[in-house]
């Protein structure tokens, strides 16, 4: 069996505030993870993944382990960056292109990682000359606002495949408007006074998942296995497995397992894993003058381009009850923010404080409540894990503010 592995190269490792804490292959694009989009793709498991070495550690759910030592010879290399569609079969070839980039390689011979540890080494030099070329679908996550920017599309795109596959019911109770697609599946859950809404998009509802009355789902929108709704207008929005969330919504996505279960509002905007926002957090996704959106990245503030855009919180972020976050911020891995005064635009990794006094999370602070928190939802808190997040805090430090 040929195996995968899947390559953040360098732009990919820019991606903050989430490349601090995971890699890009375990980020949701639309309706499902990267890693799973390439692995339908190709038919097989990730064998691992190729990240920088602070997250040589990376372990979580069935990611796959970071590679060590070298790629056998035959294996297929895929850059995270190229989101491939669902329900496509990549067919046999050496090198796959996407919008003219290459997106994969089958290497002809053993690949030492050492060659792909910073991330420079481009897909090109490792393919073969005189290999197949093959072009693929897919869009290119050039920018780490990009998720955001193609939500709406990924979204319609990726429902209108999975859902005539799924076993689905129709919703009895709830109230259907629009003709795009329904698609409850069989064991999720959809209670009387639900509206769903699919005049601009399908919406698509997992098994094992709730949605209770007095919601309002705007399609397109992705409800996966596990999550909670529980009211308000939810519009374009990709909602994550074992997920509570509450309040208005529009065109975010949320990884997984985290908490927004109270009033507020969230747009355009990304929430990482382990997220918990308090009661009254509110991003703004519009900016008074209606111009394009300016960004923190580690290269600089950039301008996106984007009418719109929120907040992107990386992983295990805690907020208190009524932040008030300002338009295209950024708030950083593990951090702890609170109070009746706005924060910076952006939020450095691991900070604990409200307003601009912001001090530094105290690490086993930060690991005690971490493991707190995914004891709640049933996950382990492991030594692999723990050591992780021991050298995200201590390279968070290294971040540029």
């Amino acid at each position: 069996m040929t195996s995968l592995y899947l390559y953040d190269d360098a732009q990919a490792r820019t991606f903050e505030p989430f490349a601090l804490t995971r890699p890009l292959g375990e980020m949701r694009a639309g309706a499902e993870l990267i890693r799973r989009r390439w692995a339908a793709a190709t038919g097989t498991s990730v064998a691992g993944a190729i990240v920088p070495t602070h997250l040589d550690n990376f372990e979580e759910l069935d990611a796959p382990p970071a590679v060590q030592g070298a790629i056998p010879a035959g294996a297929i290399i895929a850059n995270t960056r190229c989101v491939v569609p669902l329900g496509i079969e990549v067919c046999d070839a050496e090198v796959w292109t996407c919008a003219g980039r290459v997106a994969a390689v089958r290497v002809q011979g053993d690949v030492s990682v050492e060659q792909l540890d910073d991330g420079a080494a481009s897909l090109e030099s490792l393919a073969a000359r005189d290999g197949r070329t093959l072009e693929i679908q897919g869009r290119w996550l050039d920018h780490v606002w990009d998720f955001i920017a193609h939500l709406l599309t990924q979204l319609r795109e990726d429902i209108d495949v999975l859902g005539p596959r799924l076993d689905c019911v129709r919703p009895e109770h709830a109230v259907v408007v629009g003709s795009h697609g329904v698609y409850v599946e069989r064991g999720a859950i959809v209670e009387p006074l639900t509206c769903i809404d699919v005049t601009a998009g399908p919406v698509l509802v997992r098994s094992g998942a709730t949605v209770r009355a007095f919601t309002r789902l705007v399609g397109p929108c992705a409800v996966a296995s596990g999550a909670t709704v529980q009211g308000e207008r939810v519009h374009g929005c990709a909602i994550g497995e074992m997920t509570v969330a509450h309040g208005e919504l529009s065109e975010t996505i949320i990884l997984g397992h985290t908490n927004k279960s109270h009033d507020g509002f969230v747009g355009h905007s990304y929430l990482g894993r382990w997220v918990n926002l308090g009661a009254g957090t509110i991003t703004s996704n519009l900016k008074n003058t209606y111009g394009p959106v300016v960004l923190w990245t580690p290269q600089g503030l950039q301008s996106t381009g984007l009418l719109k855009l929120g907040t992107l919180f990386g992983d295990h972020v805690k907020t208190g009850i009524g932040l008030r976050l300002t338009t295209g911020s950024v708030i950083g891995a593990g951090s702890n923010v609170y109070g009746s005064a706005m924060p910076p635009k952006h939020v450095p990794p691991f900070s604990w404080g409200q307003g601009d006094a912001l001090s530094t999370y105290r690490l086993e602070q930060f690991l005690t409540v971490a493991e707190r928190v995914m004891a709640r939802r049933g996950v382990m808190l492991g030594a692999r894990e723990r050591r992780q997040l021991e050298a995200a805090h201590t390279r968070s430090r290294s971040i540029a503010p």
